[in-house]
């Protein structure tokens, strides 16, 4: 009696243990100061909620890409917006704080740094502590003053990472500022113009100024801090005061526990029990920074700023903007759609609106916020239609998708093999439309593409392979395009022996340190063993590169000087290899997919290749009010392989599971 009682005891012990992990806040787990040193990820530790038009943080002096680099000190202010691992310099930087003379130097003092989802926190060098979260649209910043000194403070209208084409303000009242901002995008190829209201607590005094720089005082501080609040449109100034009005009931500390609960809703889709602590922290900072962007430019009365510069009413979505699509279409943008599918149908719905307003490859004049480019959007938008998100307007973009594909740039071989993923999606979505002629159309340009590339540059693998830039490609090797499309395998292997030779050279890629982690063309190319019949090898490689130290011959744009022998990912301000940035979601989305074991190769075919995954029990929530339980069984090491797989008890044969079968909900079962 005693050893079943006990038996039962333990039972119900083991299930409390297992029921307190799925209960426990995830959000603990996200270091925000990992990869944010030097060019190791261009990241930051801004206070945000997701999708936040607002992102506030030091910028440092000098700055990285996004205005913060862990290993400065040496502070120029505190803006309100950046985007997150980008080139080119970095995007965002504006209406900078100074809580000083506009003249005097300013430090962190780095031991006091503190940041969570939603909150930052930092001593400065100067006695102050500095306190910041946000809403949607309005940074919350708090400064503490010691008590008895003079509260300076200067802003900088004219703050951004890149050209400022105007920039303005007036005093509205002794704790009003309004006023814009009108700057360029990433690399300066477009413009955008962002309206701010902001508001202070205190009364202050203008004590110098210029157009674009104001400096004023609050007198004497007393102790209490000093709140300011910086409401941001792309509409006007009044929609901007609106933006401040309707969060004048919640004091700091009710919007930072907002935010922070916004994130925990997010970040709590995904709950996950074995692992190592760094494998946890790893999993969420990454799952983290996939929501960063786009971001949500709707007013609080439902109108957006369209491309053409017109204002819109957003009847019966939410528009997004702040685009990446180069290299984020192919993990984060699958991510969203997996965990969050209500925020990808107004992200859809918004990317279908730029081809009625006007789209650019890039970014337009007429931009809402800070942005990048915008090229794979049919990829995007295909991928999420055939996941279930149908309601996205595909018939309003399809002229725009139209007039797109048909003016793709072919000049280099790496451009021809972009725009042959284009075309190919393209061809798809006319299907869907019951387009025929255009369906045809589009299949037989992308197929014709593929193979002129693949013919005359990649089938015969030589000496030039692992150059970069080689035969006039961007930002990458032959080795690394050659597996850029693996939706033509079958044209692949019809032309190279069959699939086991293909095996065997991807293998021969990834024994010889080809792949390269840093450039974005490439970094399917572990699941595609999964396709060749060797998913032996694709567990093998993708735990290797979650897990491990090993050899790396590139970076992000050129071979480095010398090997590099280091993990990929690291819990580390010093996160990710050198080079290799972030891309706004895209290396977060890759390594979320990778160790959860599941991976979308081809973005815009409903189904995921199956790895094994870092932890042992992983519950996701789809968005729909199901659930998927993955449960790992008899694995001792990590190296272990899968011998079998099933999902609610049928077996699964090709290690590739159809994504509308997967969100019905069930259990997925891998066997060891």
């Amino acid at each position: 009696m005693n050893i079943k009682n006990n038996l039962i005891l333990l039972i119900i012990a083991l299930f409390c243990s297992y029921s307190s992990l799925y209960a426990q806040k995830v959000g603990k787990y996200v270091n925000l100061f990992m990869g944010t040193s030097g060019d190791n990820g261009q990241v930051d530790p801004a206070a945000c909620v997701p999708y936040g038009m607002v992102r506030v943080c030091p910028d440092s002096k000098p700055r990285s890409h996004s205005g913060y680099d862990f290993a400065v000190d040496s502070i120029s202010g505190f803006s309100v917006n950046r985007l997150s691992g980008i080139g080119c310099g970095g995007n965002g930087g504006n209406l900078s704080i100074k809580p000083c003379s506009k003249d005097s130097a300013l430090k962190i003092l780095k031991t006091t740094e503190y940041a969570s989802p939603g909150y930052y926190k930092t001593g400065l060098t100067n006695g102050l502590t500095t306190e910041f979260t946000a809403t949607q649209q309005v940074a919350v910043e708090r400064y503490h003053y010691p008590k008895g000194r003079e509260a300076l403070m200067t802003l900088n209208v004219a703050s951004a990472f890149n050209s400022v084409y105007d920039a303005s303000y007036e005093i509205v009242s002794a704790r009003t500022v309004r006023g814009y901002v009108w700057a360029g995008t990433t690399c300066d190829v477009g413009r955008y113009k962002i309206y701010f209201d902001l508001t202070t607590n205190r009364d202050f005094k203008k004590v110098s100024g210029t157009k674009k720089i104001l400096e004023f005082s609050f007198g004497t501080a007393d102790g209490r801090p000093l709140e300011v609040r910086i409401a941001l449109s792309p509409i006007d100034t009044k929609t901007a005061a609106m933006e401040n009005d309707r969060l004048s009931k919640l004091n700091f500390n009710k919007v930072k526990s907002q935010a922070a609960a916004q994130w925990e809703n997010l970040l709590g889709r995904v709950k996950i029990s074995g692992g190592t602590d760094e494998h946890r922290s790893l999993f969420y900072t990454s799952l983290y920074r996939v929501f960063l962007s786009p971001v949500n430019t709707t007013s609080g009365d439902q109108r957006f700023f369209a491309t053409n510069g017109t204002v819109q009413e957003a009847k019966d979505f939410t528009y997004y903007s702040s685009w990446s699509m180069w290299d984020s279409y192919r993990t984060k943008f699958p991510l969203i759609t997996l965990l969050d599918p209500k925020s990808m149908k107004g992200i859809c719905k918004s990317l279908s609106r730029l081809y009625v307003y006007g789209k650019q490859p890039w970014a337009t004049a007429f931009e809402s916020t800070p942005t990048v480019r915008t090229e794979h959007t049919v990829s995007v938008l295909l991928d999420a239609y055939r996941k279930g998100i149908t309601d996205i307007d595909l018939p309003l973009a399809y002229p725009g998708l139209k007039r797109e594909a048909d003016s793709l740039e072919t000049k280099r071989p790496d451009q021809i093999l972009e725009a042959s993923i284009d075309l190919w999606a393209m061809g798809k979505i006319a299907e869907i439309e019951r387009n025929p002629a255009d369906a045809a159309k589009y299949g037989a340009q992308s197929k014709k593409l593929f193979d002129n590339v693949w013919d005359l540059y990649l089938k015969n693998v030589d000496g030039s392979f692992g150059k970069m830039r080689s035969s006039g490609l961007y930002q990458g090797t032959k080795w690394q395009y050659r597996w850029a499309l693996p939706q033509y395998l079958d044209r692949m292997a019809s032309t190279s022996e069959g699939k086991l030779t293909l095996g065997k050279e991807l293998a021969y890629y990834f024994d010889h340190q080809f792949y390269n982690q840093g450039n974005e063309v490439g970094i399917h190319a572990p699941f595609i063993f999964n396709r060749l019949g060797r998913p032996d090898l694709a567990q093998k490689t993708v735990t290797s590169l979650l897990t491990k130290e090993i050899k790396h011959l590139y970076g992000g744009n050129s071979e480095y000087a010398s090997p590099i022998y280091s993990k990929i990912f690291k819990n580390d301000p010093v996160g990710f290899l050198p080079e290799m940035d972030e891309d706004d979601g895209t290396m977060s989305g890759w390594y979320t997919f990778a160790a959860m074991g599941l991976f979308p190769l081809v973005v815009g075919e409903p189904s995921y290749e199956i790895t094994s995954p870092l932890f042992e029990n992983i519950e996701i929530r789809p968005g729909n009010g199901e659930k998927i339980k993955i449960k790992v069984i008899n694995r001792h090491s990590l190296d272990d392989q899968i011998k079998s797989i099933s999902f609610n008890g049928d077996q699964i044969k090709d290690f590739r599971i159809d994504h509308n079968e997967l969100i019905k909900g069930g259990e997925l079962c891998l066997e060891y």
